[in-house]
């Protein structure tokens, strides 16, 4: 793997048309490359692996607490829904 990982579209705008900056970085800060579209900076940096089921999964329903509808939630006339 190479340390300079090349973006192929602007994280702003989605454009192709991107350099490297000019500008000098630091070790571990990450590659810093430019927009000519939308005259943007921009930095890039790996920070890791996920573990598998870490971050990044879908919640289970079963994390989000079930809710009976209340009454006012019961369709009416006049909402579209049979009374």
């Amino acid at each position: 793997m190479t340390e300079r990982a090349v973006p192929f579209h602007c994280p702003y705008c989605g454009d192709e048309d991107l350099r490297p900056s000019e500008e000098e970085t630091s070790r571990g800060a990450g590659a810093a490359w430019e927009c000519r579209a939308c005259s943007r900076a921009f930095r890039l940096k790996f920070l890791g692996l996920l573990a598998p089921g870490a971050a990044g999964s879908a919640p289970s329903p079963s994390a989000s607490p079930s809710r009976s509808p209340s009454p006012s939630a019961v369709p009416s006339a006049s909402d579209g829904g049979t009374p």
